[in-house]
C-alpha cells in the first residue's frame, strides 16, 4: 500500500521542503518589465531560472538528471527513484520545479509531458502551481498510469487567462507500488496552446446539486472541484484545481456567504445556493445550504456529580478523571452523526448531530467495571419528544480475549423513552450495570453506542459507579408520581389517589407468586409496592369495559428490575403482555393503546397481571380517553 499521500497533503498546508537547490542555469529576467512566457520546463535540460525542492519526508536525491533512457534521443531526462516503502532515507519521492520569477501562461491551455517507467504504475500525483510561496493555482491529476512505453500526457489549464504570473511549473509526488520501490522517467515538459485540446468544462461539488443542512455559524467547505477537457485521442482529461480559479456566489448572503475560498459561512435561517464561475462562464454543480437558524443547546451544565471519585470509572466529566477514550465518534459506515465538543458555562459538554447511532470506543485502554454497580450518562436534547420515540445505550464487552471477535464478546441495549427523556431538559440516567443482561463480562469493556431517534443530543457525566460510595442512587421513591390531571369523566381508575377507584379490587390475589405486596404512603400519597416481583395480580372489583377509552396509564419507579411486562386480561383468559423500559431514573409515567394489547376484548376486562424481577413501585393505574 501506497502512503505517500500523507506526507504530501502535509506539506502543502503548511510544511516546508527540507531543501532548495537551484538546476543548471542561472536564474534569469528578474528585472524585466513584463513577465517571460517562456513555455519550456524541461526540454533537453532545464528552463531558464528553473528551481527545484524536495517535499518534506521524501528521499530528497529522488530526483536527477539523466543521459540515458531520454525520449527521443533527447540530450537529458528527468529521472526519479521511488524509494521502497519504509526506507530510511524517505518515505516516498516528491518535489516541485518552480521558478522565482512568474511567467506568463495565459496563452497556453495545456501542460505537456513524455513520461515512461521501469514497470507499469500509476503515478499518483503530477500538476503544476507549487511555488514554495502561494500556492495558488494549484492543478493536479491523481492515478497517472505509466507503463515502460513513452506516452504523451495532458494536463488541461483550468483558466489560463489567470496565470499571468504563474512560479509553480511542475510537481510531483509518488509512493512505492505494493510496497517496491521503482524508477520512472518524464522529458520534454512544457506548456502548449493545442486545438486538439478543448471543451474545457468546470464543476463544484462534482458537478452535482448537493444539499448540507447546517447551522448559524456553521462554516461548510464547497468541494468536489473539477475541471476537464477533451483530449486528441477523444478522451476527457480531468484535472483538481484549487479554489482560485472560481468564482463563488451565494444566492442569499443573508442566509450563507461564501468566500474566494470555498468556505461557505452561515448567517441565517433559510435556504442558500451556491454556485461558481470559472472566466465568467457557469460551473456545474450547487451546493445547497438548507439551515433551520441555530439549533438550540443547553443554557445550564449538567447537574454536578458528587460521588466520590473513588468509585467512579469515568469516560467524560469535569469532575473525574477520565479514562483514555480512543474515538467519541468510530464513523462507521452508516452512521450520520457528527460530534463537537462544547462548553456550557466553562463544562465541558459533547453534542452529537444528525445521530442515528454513534460508536464511540475505549479499545487502547479497556475498561475493568467488575467492581462497578452503575452506569450513568446525563442526556439533553431540543428535539419534540414522543413516546414512539427511543434514546438506546449499548454497552459492549470484548471477552476474556480482549479482542473484538472471538465467539466471547458480550453486550446488552438499553432503551430510554418518555417521560424518562423529556425535551429541553438535562435528563440524568442511571441504570443498574445488572439491567444489562446481555453484557455477562464487565472486564474488558471496549464500546459504548449511543443510537434514537432524537437527531440533535448532548452528553455530559458518562460514567460507570459503586453504589453505596459517596451518594449511591436511592432504592425506594422519595417523591410522589406526578398527579394525574385527566377529567374524572374520562378516567376509569383501578388505583390513584386521584380518583375514585372500582371498588373491591384484590391487589394480591393468591395466584401461586413470590412476589409480596404491600401498600406504602410517600408524602402522604399511596403506592403499591411489589418485592421480590416474578408476576403479580391484580383482579378488579367487577368487570369493566374500556373500549371507548385509549390508553391505559401507568406511573412506575424502580431501582434495580430489568425486566417489566403488564398484562391486560379478558376471560378466556385471553391476555397481551406490554414490556416497560427498565430500570427507570425516576417515576416514569406511560401511556400505551389499549390497541397494544389485542386481542384482549376491552369490553371485558378484569385483571391486570405484572412480570418482572426487582422491587418496583406502582401509582395511577388507570384507563383513560
Amino acid at each position: 500500500m501506497k502512503n505517500f499521500n500523507q506526507f504530501f497533503k502535509f506539506w502543502v498546508v503548511g510544511t516546508l521542503m527540507i531543501f532548495t537547490v537551484s538546476c543548471e542555469r542561472d536564474v534569469e529576467g528578474l528585472t524585466a518589465p513584463d513577465n517571460s512566457k517562456d513555455p519550456n520546463v524541461f526540454i533537453d535540460g532545464f528552463s531558464g531560472g528553473l528551481l527545484y525542492a524536495a517535499f518534506g519526508g521524501s528521499y530528497p536525491a529522488a530526483f536527477q538528471v539523466d543521459t540515458k533512457d531520454t525520449y527521443n534521443n533527447s540530450a537529458s531526462v528527468m529521472k526519479f527513484e521511488v524509494p521502497d516503502a519504509n526506507d530510511a532515507r524517505g518515505a516516498y519521492a516528491g518535489g516541485a520545479f518552480f521558478t522565482q520569477a512568474g511567467r506568463d501562461l495565459s496563452s497556453y491551455n495545456v501542460l505537456t509531458f513524455w513520461a515512461r517507467a521501469s514497470k507499469s504504475v500509476s503515478i499518483d500525483l503530477v500538476g503544476f502551481g507549487l511555488d514554495l510561496g502561494a500556492n495558488k493555482y494549484t492543478t493536479s491529476v491523481s492515478g497517472v498510469k505509466v507503463n515502460t512505453n513513452w506516452k504523451k500526457y495532458y494536463i488541461p489549464l483550468p483558466d489560463p487567462a489567470q496565470l499571468t504570473a504563474e512560479r509553480g511549473m511542475f510537481y510531483y509526488s509518488e509512493g512505492a507500488e505494493e510496497g517496491n520501490g521503482y524508477t520512472f522517467w518524464i522529458d520534454e515538459v512544457k506548456f502548449e496552446n493545442l486545438g486538439t485540446v478543448v471543451h474545457l468544462k468546470h464543476a463544484i461539488m462534482h458537478g452535482l446539486s448537493e444539499t448540507k443542512e447546517a447551522e448559524v455559524g456553521e462554516t461548510v467547505k464547497v468541494t468536489g472541484l473539477k475541471a476537464s477537457a477533451n483530449l486528441p485521442n477523444g478522451i476527457d482529461q480531468e484535472v483538481d484545481p484549487s479554489a482560485a480559479f472560481f468564482t463563488f456566489s451565494s444566492s442569499d448572503e443573508n442566509i450563507a456567504t461564501v468566500n474566494a475560498s470555498g468556505e461557505v459561512r452561515v448567517q441565517g435561517a433559510g435556504t442558500a445556493t451556491i454556485t461558481a464561475k470559472v472566466g465568467g462562464k457557469d460551473a456545474a454543480g450547487a451546493l445547497i445550504i438548507k439551515s433551520a437558524g441555530l439549533t438550540p443547546k443547553p443554557t445550564t451544565p449538567a447537574p454536578v456529580p458528587n460521588r466520590a471519585a473513588a468509585d467512579v470509572i469515568s469516560l467524560y466529566s469535569n469532575a473525574y478523571t477520565n479514562v483514555p477514550v480512543d474515538t467519541w465518534n468510530t464513523r462507521w459506515q452508516f452512521s450520520t452523526a457528527e460530534e463537537f465538543f462544547d462548553k456550557v458555562q466553562n463544562d465541558d459538554i459533547i453534542r452529537y448531530r444528525n445521530l442515528n447511532f454513534v460508536g464511540i470506543e475505549f479499545v487502547s485502554n479497556t475498561i475493568n467495571a467488575t467492581s462497578m454497580t452503575h452506569f450513568h450518562i446525563d442526556m439533553w436534547t431540543p428535539d419534540p419528544v414522543t413516546s414512539a420515540k427511543t434514546f438506546k445505550v449499548l454497552l459492549v464487552d470484548f471477552g476474556a480475549n480482549n479482542a473484538f471477535g472471538g465467539g466471547d464478546d458480550t453486550s446488552h441495549e438499553l432503551t430510554f423513552r418518555a417521560p424518562t427523556i423529556t425535551s429541553g431538559n438535562w435528563v440524568s440516567i442511571d441504570v443498574p450495570l445488572t439491567a444489562f443482561t446481555g453484557l455477562t463480562r464487565r472486564s474488558n469493556l471496549a464500546q459504548m453506542v449511543l443510537s434514537g431517534e432524537y437527531p440533535n443530543v448532548y452528553i455530559d457525566n458518562v460514567y460507570f459507579y459503586k453504589s453505596g460510595g459517596g451518594t449511591g442512587g436511592p432504592t425506594a421513591p422519595t417523591s410522589t408520581a406526578p398527579l394525574p390531571q385527566y377529567p374524572p369523566a374520562n378516567v376509569i381508575s383501578i388505583f390513584s389517589d386521584s380518583y375514585t377507584s372500582v371498588p373491591a379490587t384484590d391487589f394480591n390475589p393468591n395466584w401461586g407468586q413470590a412476589t409480596k405486596v404491600s401498600e406504602i404512603s410517600i408524602q402522604n400519597n399511596k403506592a403499591l409496592r411489589y418485592d421480590g416481583l416474578n408476576y403479580q395480580g391484580t383482579q378488579f372489583g367487577t368487570a369493566q369495559n374500556v373500549s371507548a377509552l385509549q390508553f391505559l396509564h401507568l406511573d412506575y419507579w424502580t431501582a434495580n428490575s430489568t425486566e417489566l411486562r403488564i398484562f391486560l386480561i379478558s376471560p378466556g383468559p385471553v391476555e397481551t403482555p406490554f414490556t416497560l423500559t427498565v430500570p427507570t431514573s425516576g417515576w416514569n409515567s406511560v401511556d400505551i393503546p389499549l390497541t397494544a394489547f389485542a386481542p384482549v376484548k376491552l369490553d371485558n376486562v378484569f385483571q391486570i397481571k405484572v412480570e418482572g424481577n426487582g422491587t418496583v413501585f406502582l401509582d395511577n393505574i388507570l384507563f383513560r380517553k
